[in-house]
């Protein structure tokens, strides 16, 4: 495949399944939006827009190509088994997904990368456009990762890129503010992370959104025991976002979300250590330690403590 039909088919589907959540959405959303659509959207939008850019710039983080580059060079675990096809692109897209769980949990628990991260966290609502939703340099180390996966598997070009194209439609997804029977729901995230379980993430509740941070296969946060089924309260009334930054104005325009990682805190140092006010909305540097959930703690979840989340991912 070559690069043309490749952006193609990467367009393709990225449109068509954008297109589908949002018109799912308009009819039958599953929260009333507290900021609205129009401005977020287009600057989610446009943010997605500027990253692709920036990438395009750089080929050599291209992880399709990075694979090529390991197959015709014999390099890697995949060229050793000799695997049948169909069971390689099966385990390659198992080890991929669990690398992003990976990077992902990383981006909640190491300061600098959580910097970049809450610029995903900071939406104050979620919709198909949040999943888009993510800074350039959070998007380079993302693709810095998935080259050096695709090295280390010696995985096949064609094989990266369906993960890579499933990847980025199920982010869409599972960000997507849609209305579906629970039964559907509860069928669907024995295979795929749904709405519904990656918006407790979304949580300004520390302890939910330390779970949950599958991106497409949900079966990693259930294996390591990040798995959280429901938030402590309704789904229509959870509050998104960042508690230290409540206010469209900070979280929404384009140029803020790509400033957010090296903002003031209220210490002076940038984006560093603690805001002296607890309800300072300026950024720190600093994700939480990860607390364990009542249920896995021993105690009476009714007696859990709310605590908002000064940061998180």
């Amino acid at each position: 495949m070559d690069w043309r039909s490749e952006a193609f088919l990467r367009l393709a589907v990225f449109v068509g399944v954008l297109v589908v959540m949002s018109l799912w959405e308009s009819l039958a959303p599953r929260r009333t939006l507290t900021v609205g659509r129009g401005g977020r959207a287009a600057n989610n939008l446009g943010l997605n827009v500027f990253n692709t850019l920036v990438v395009r710039l750089i080929p050599v983080l291209s992880a399709a190509a990075a694979a090529g580059w390991a197959r015709g060079q014999g390099f890697g675990l995949m060229p050793l088994l000799s695997l049948p096809g169909w069971l390689e692109t099966i385990l390659i897209l198992l080890v991929l997904d669990l690398v992003i769980y990976g990077q992902h949990v990383a981006s909640h628990r190491i300061p600098m990368f959580w910097r970049f991260h809450q610029v995903h966290h900071a939406d104050l609502d979620l919709d198909a456009t949040s999943g888009l939703r993510f800074h350039t340099v959070e998007i380079l180390i993302s693709m810095g990762i998935k080259c050096v996966a695709a090295i280390l598997l010696g995985a096949r070009p064609s094989d990266v890129i369906l993960f890579e194209i499933v990847l980025n439609a199920t982010a869409v997804f599972n960000h997507s503010n849609v209305r579906m029977p629970l039964v559907i729901d509860r069928i669907l995230r024995l295979f795929v992370v749904t709405p519904d379980m990656h918006r407790v993430h979304h949580s300004v509740l520390r302890d939910e959104t330390n779970s949950n941070y599958g991106f497409n296969l949900p079966w990693w946060d259930r294996i390591f025991g990040t798995y959280r089924d429901q938030p402590r309260g309704d789904h229509a009334t959870l509050e998104l976002g960042l508690a230290e930054m409540r206010q469209s104005r900070d979280t929404t325009p384009l140029i803020r979300m790509l400033r957010m990682p090296m903002r003031k805190a209220d210490n002076g140092q940038s984006g560093g250590g603690q805001p002296n006010n607890e309800h300072s909305e300026a950024v720190t540097d600093s994700p939480p330690t990860p607390k364990p959930f009542p249920e896995q703690a021993g105690e009476d979840a009714a007696s859990a403590k709310d605590e908002p989340a000064k940061t998180r991912g």
